[in-house]
């Protein structure tokens, strides 16, 4: 069974970083896009970064300079360093990647557990 197991997460205060990270483990053959998505209480869950097997990225606009996604393909592992951080950040972030199973015949998506983020003021 494929897993992505995100880490990295906890409190931090307004101004500070994080990183998170999270690996994709089991049967994999291949592995598109990975990305980072967070959902905040009452909210719904929205993009903050993907970035694709080449290393091509894309950012929510609230996150843009202060957020970076990067991935090491080696290790089927994406992360997300978090910079600059606000109280509006708080939320769970989620990662995800569409992924092909061994004996898999196209890209299916999966998503992590989550981990909270909580930056205080």
């Amino acid at each position: 069974q494929v897993q992505l197991v995100e880490s990295g997460g906890g409190l931090v205060q307004a101004g500070g970083s994080l990183r998170l990270s999270c690996t994709a483990s089991g049967s994999i053959f291949s592995i598109n896009a990975m990305g980072w998505y967070r959902q905040a209480p009452g909210k719904q869950r929205e993009l903050v970064a993907a970035i694709t097997v080449g290393g091509s990225t894309n950012y929510a606009d609230s996150v843009k300079g202060r957020f970076t996604i990067s991935r090491d393909n080696a290790k089927n592992t994406v992360y997300l360093q978090m910079n600059s951080l606000k109280p509006e950040d708080t939320a769970v972030y989620y990662c995800n990647a569409i992924l092909v199973e061994v004996g898999g015949d196209y890209g299916e998506l999966y998503w992590g557990q989550g981990t909270q983020v909580t930056v205080s003021s």
